[in-house]
């Protein structure tokens, strides 16, 4: 069974190289208004001392997020969610592929905070690309697709709708 399901990821991954990746990109690039500094899965990884702020909906943070992210929401987003956060800190916010954190990015520069982006493609592109996710019992492939329409870009993991 295993081996089943390394097959199906590695399989996954491949169709999502092979031109899917390009029409995801195309998807988010009409979406955003590009306001603000945007940050690829890439080089977000290669950052080490990166705070994390999740600007989806609590209940899309309880199934997974970024290893040590933080909720902030986005309708429920308050200043008061990033107060103990150094305005010069190195901050990247994502949700699901980059709207919503887009609009929380321009409220924390509108905050004082001076090296903030936007992470390109949210925890989708994150996943995709193989990189961990996690919720309140530890590492999960389980990834909450907003809804169906949306969800069709999560090419890796489980797909969690409730």
């Amino acid at each position: 069974m295993k081996k089943s399901i390394i097959i199906l990821s590695v399989l996954q991954i491949s169709l999502f190289g092979c031109g899917q990746e390009k029409d995801f990109n195309q998807m988010v690039d009409k979406l955003l208004s590009h306001s603000v500094t945007e940050i690829s899965v890439d080089s977000a990884m290669n950052l080490t001392n990166a705070i994390f702020l999740d600007a989806r909906a609590y209940r899309e943070y309880e199934v997974s997020r970024i290893p040590n992210a933080l909720w902030i929401g986005y309708k429920e987003f308050e200043p008061g969610h990033v107060g103990q956060i150094d305005l010069d800190a190195t901050v990247i916010v994502y949700c699901s592929v980059g709207y919503r954190s887009e609009k929380i990015t321009e409220e924390l520069e509108e905050l004082g905070f001076t090296n903030v982006s936007n992470l390109y493609g949210g925890i989708f592109d994150w996943v995709n690309q193989g990189q961990q996710i996690v919720n309140d019992k530890g590492p999960t492939n389980q990834v909450h697709g907003y809804n169906k329409k949306w969800g069709q870009w999560v090419k890796v993991g489980e797909k969690v709708y409730e």
